[in-house]
């Protein structure tokens, strides 16, 4: 995968993107890359840092620099994670009426304005 768009170090191996830890060498096709949700994710960066060929030094000065980017978030409660993804939590009403439309032509020349027609 390519480097997201939002780079913030680039070291030798690896850089810190909006996207977390990307593998600078293009070839790997992001294998080694770590989301910005995993970068707390102790296992899965100790697997990464075993790798053959993984320059370690490079390694955790990236980590350093994306948990610093990107610090760890608390979720609140994982059961109200779950009930809020099986749509149990209220949410708030939104009213069903459709609201009348108005024009915003005052204090303007009518040649200036865009014009639109309704189509049939």
């Amino acid at each position: 995968m390519a480097l997201h768009r939002d780079i913030f170090w680039v070291g030798r191996q690896w850089a810190v993107t909006g996207a977390g830890i990307q593998a600078v060498d293009q070839r790997l096709r992001g294998a080694l890359d770590i989301d910005v949700a995993r970068l707390w994710d102790d296992a899965l960066v100790q697997s990464r840092r075993a790798k053959p060929g993984v320059n370690a030094a490079d390694f955790d000065k990236a980590l350093t620099v994306a948990r610093e980017r990107f610090p760890q978030t608390v979720e609140a409660a994982p059961i109200v994670a779950q009930l809020k993804a099986l749509g149990v939590v209220e949410a708030p009403v939104v009213s069903p009426v459709v609201l009348a439309m108005t024009l915003r032509a005052e204090g303007r020349l009518a040649r200036f304005l865009p014009q639109w027609r309704i189509r049939r």
